[in-house]
């Protein structure tokens, strides 16, 4: 990690909430921005908007034209140094002679990871790498997760009472959290490439899993359905950004019927196990899944340690009975030590209601 200056920090922070801009639009890419600074005065700035669209530094550079020689290049992420749906950004920072290069931290994709800087180096051009890694870490969490574990980040969410339970006996579940709470939950997704449930949640609730903020995407909606029980009018079958995994036990005909309409079908053996579910995702560049449900599904990934964080809200109240529904079920853990504990814990309040989130100890 280089020494950096107070100044160099002031410009990373920057590059970082110029980021966050591209938040739920640059999927499987990175979010990045990035800031042209030449005596002391910002030149140029720009962000990574959508993938396929210029990156950040592209941006930046334009916008600092001539004023970008000499000058100093702060970007929260290595630049990229391969050819992918865009030229390589390194030739770019070369041509336009700037002095010296920051960065918060290297780049996770093993086809970039410290070839960026080593280009730069040999170009004769001074890089720094190394402040605010938390800060940019967290930020891309999903594109790091998806590039270090060769799959995507897991995130859990669900909303519980007191004594953890998703539903009464009857079935009954709406609604156990308030409005600001349920509006929060909601503008969640927009933070993940995929929403994933499984096929009961959708027989039992007819869910819509869109964010429904004007101009802003649908994460792509995954769907559990070991036999295809999906209904075709249900809410989330309304167009096809749908991928729904299945078995050998499933109807072709209705496989067949699904894939007529533009429904990515995927068959996963006789049942579908959290691994092998992983791994298609993986093939598909699916770097986040935000899993909502029901009880069964969320109990899968708790039992195959595949959480790397979760969203838990939960409102003040007692349903009770030993058949109303848990709100993670599966096989469940032996002991308390083997247990998922939660740690770096953040509390949000919506009223009397309360979001509490964190990271699975490692």
């Amino acid at each position: 990690m280089d020494r950096l200056s107070a100044h160099d920090a002031r410009y990373l922070k920057m590059t970082l909430r110029l980021a966050r801009k591209g938040l739920g639009r640059t999927f499987p890419n990175p979010m990045v921005g990035a800031v042209v600074v030449k005596r002391g005065r910002v030149v140029g700035r720009g962000y990574h908007s959508k993938a396929g669209s210029v990156h950040a530094e592209v941006e930046a550079l334009a916008a600092a034209g001539a004023h970008a020689r000499g000058a100093t290049l702060y970007v929260n992420l290595e630049p990229c140094s391969h050819w992918g749906r865009t030229p390589p950004c390194v030739d770019l920072i070369v041509r336009a002679r700037v002095k010296r290069v920051v960065c918060c931290m290297r780049d996770p994709n093993p086809k970039v990871s410290g070839t960026g800087i080593r280009s730069l180096r040999r170009a004769g051009i001074e890089t720094s790498v190394g402040c605010l890694v938390d800060e940019a870490e967290t930020l891309n969490e999903g594109f790091i997760t998806f590039h270090r574990k060769s799959r995507p980040l897991v995130a859990i969410k669900f909303a519980a009472s007191l004594d953890g339970k998703i539903a009464t006996y009857s079935g009954d579940s709406k609604w156990i959290t308030n409005e600001r709470a349920r509006a929060y939950a909601r503008a969640l997704r927009g933070r993940y490439q995929a929403i994933l449930v499984g096929i009961n949640t959708v027989l039992r609730d007819d869910p819509h899993l869109g964010v429904r903020i004007k101009n802003r995407p649908d994460p792509v909606r995954i769907i559990l359905d070991s036999t295809l029980r999906i209904p075709l009018k249900s809410k989330v079958m309304r167009d096809t950004n749908v991928l729904i995994f299945t078995t050998t036990r499933a109807s072709g005909k209705k496989k067949q019927l699904l894939i007529e309409r533009g429904v990515e079908v995927v068959e996963l053996g006789s049942r579908i196990h959290v691994r092998a579910l992983m791994r298609e995702l993986y093939k598909r560049e699916i770097i986040s899944v935000l899993i909502e449900g029901g009880g069964e599904v969320l109990g899968s990934f708790v039992d195959a340690r595949c959480v790397d964080k979760a969203y838990v809200f939960h409102a003040p109240i007692i349903i009770g009975g030993e058949t109303a529904k848990s709100a993670v079920r599966g096989r469940g853990t032996s002991s308390i030590r083997a247990a998922l504990r939660l740690t770096s814990i953040a509390r949000t309040s919506f009223g009397d209601n309360m979001l509490v989130s964190g990271y699975p100890a490692k």
